[in-house]
């Protein structure tokens, strides 16, 4: 206590919201002329067409997402509609966007929407932490993109702003601590009754996240031309310990039960794909539709004890479907 009795702790949240007040103002400027065109942005799909951008952006560069995000909404426009696509039309365009067990998840999460809510999505956070595959990121995120509610988006591009800026310290990483989470709500921008409907909050979370996606990056952050150059104070502080990151190693790939999973799901879109065509024209296939055999599978790895592992594995994700002459092909 000092200053007649005002809690140090107080304080500190007053500097703190004084300094992200002037952080909105430059950042609202600078998203109005440098926020990228993505096709779900600024009004231009529904809810659903959000929540699934942003299941397709986790752990996947936005550059890819884009087709993806296109081609699938033109075929699955809302919840209904994915809700009644076969398994393997879903693993088929989910194509190589990695994680394909996403895909699952969201067709789940569209059958709930379908049936449970008629079709739109609900808008709290607690009935949207329910749907399958939705966690807190995605839920705040469909909150403030998609019904402008004020809440604090909190991904990896927002904290390391955050952590930048506004405490002068790298962000490493990790789970979002308590600390980073009660940053994010302390500098979230209070919503003006004369703001029109996106909201302060709204710009306020798609402005940072952007920032951190396309100038306030991990390990080259482009500083001279960051909008917060003027408040930041990891750039005040020399930038200490610039990209110190994770906990723990980054994983590899090569050689990854990973590797080997998309290996092997290419191989069935390819056949699935191939099978497609032959209906299309009018041929018929000996065996089983779109099912690559056993032999042909064993080609694919050359460690079968793993090979078997990871066939064992995509099995009980329900991503494959393994039949009795040992052939594989999607569900």
């Amino acid at each position: 206590m000092h200053n007649g009795g005002v809690p140090e702790e107080i304080e500190r949240e007053e500097r703190l919201r004084v300094s992200a007040a002037a952080a909105c103002r430059h950042l609202a400027a600078w998203w109005e002329l440098n926020a990228r065109d993505l096709p779900w942005r600024f009004g231009r799909t529904t809810p659903w067409g959000v929540l699934v951008s942003e299941v397709m952006s986790q752990q996947t560069q936005m550059s890819r997402v884009v087709p993806y995000w296109e081609s699938w909404m033109a075929v699955w426009p809302d919840a209904a509609a994915l809700a009644v696509a076969s398994t393997a039309e879903v693993i088929t365009a989910w194509g190589r966007l990695g994680y394909p067990r996403r895909a699952l998840r969201l067709q789940e999460c569209a059958r709930v929407v379908a049936e449970e809510y008629a079709n739109e999505l609900p808008h709290t956070y607690e009935e949207l932490v329910a749907l399958p595959g939705v966690g807190d990121y995605t839920a705040s995120a469909v909150l403030s993109f998609a019904f402008g509610e004020r809440v604090a988006v909190i991904d990896t591009n927002i904290r390391r702003v955050l952590s930048r800026v506004f405490l002068g310290v790298e962000s490493r990483g990790g789970a979002a601590s308590r600390a980073e989470r009660e940053l994010a709500w302390c500098v979230l921008p209070e919503e003006m009754p004369e703001r029109d409907a996106s909201g302060l909050s709204v710009i306020w979370n798609q402005a940072v996240m952007e920032l951190g996606a396309t100038v306030c990056t991990a390990k080259a952050p482009q500083c001279g031309d960051c909008p917060l150059r003027g408040e930041c104070a990891f750039l005040a502080a020399g930038l200490p310990g610039l990209g110190e990151r994770r906990t723990r190693p980054r994983q590899r790939f090569q050689g990854t039960d990973r590797q080997v999973r998309g290996i092997i799901l290419n191989a069935l879109r390819q056949a699935a794909a191939q099978a497609a065509r032959g209906v299309a024209d009018g041929r018929l296939e000996t065996g089983a539709p779109g099912a690559v055999p056993r032999s042909q599978i064993e080609q694919l790895w050359p460690d079968h004890v793993q090979l078997d592992a990871c066939i064992a594995s995509l099995d009980e994700d329900g991503l494959l479907d393994m039949l009795p002459d040992g052939s594989l092909r999607l569900p």
